[in-house]
């Protein structure tokens, strides 16, 4: 959001993340993470009512099987183990809502990302140090993680998990243009949360 040069507050939801129980293939990636998303903004928007609110989430899949954030150490060396010397597919909702009115703007993308082959040495390396325990999939592309992938086919901040494009065409349907001259007022006093 910074990059947007957008004024913001941030308020993270309270709806819970958990993946429900599915067989493979039964969820689509791009429509549970465009679900999550909304109901991410929605929740958000009810302690906010003059604010436009942005939700995201973001998840993997691979195999036909969604993963989300890893639970514990142990969880992310399983995702990463799964992940490693193999495609994948990283997929991102965002919805906009603007609070006082309940009109909602949402949209998903799709990324393929390849992980290198990884050794279990260099998979407990990354797992300590933190990093993998917030991230769908067990790693950050935005850090350390980059060092995994040498490929993707995509939006890359799709993977890092807020598609800039896509949010910029949404803030749009809102009246907020990202590239508008610099020091132009931004409706309601935020470009969301």
């Amino acid at each position: 959001m910074q990059m947007l040069g957008l004024p913001f507050t941030q308020d993270p939801s309270h709806q819970e993340e958990a993946l429900p129980e599915a067989p493979p293939g039964a969820l689509d990636p791009a429509a549970w993470a465009l679900r999550q998303a909304v109901r991410k903004a929605r929740d958000v928007a009810r302690r906010h009512p003059g604010a436009l609110v942005i939700g995201a989430d973001t998840v993997v899949e691979v195999d036909g099987r969604l993963l989300g954030k890893p639970r514990d150490r142990s969880d992310a060396v399983a995702m990463l183990s799964t992940l490693a010397g193999r495609e994948h597919r990283v997929a991102s909702g965002v919805a906009v809502v603007d609070a006082a009115t309940g009109r909602e703007a949402t949209g998903s993308r799709l990324t393929r990302v390849w992980i290198r082959p990884l050794t279990q040495e260099e998979i407990e390396a990354y797992v300590a140090t933190g990093e993998p325990m917030d991230k769908a999939g067990a790693y950050a592309i935005q850090g350390l993680g980059a060092t995994l992938v040498p490929r993707i086919d995509g939006c890359y901040f799709n993977v890092v998990g807020l598609p800039l494009a896509l949010l910029a065409d949404l803030l749009a349907q809102f009246g907020v243009r990202v590239l508008a001259v610099r020091g132009a007022a931004v409706p309601r006093g935020g470009g969301g949360r």
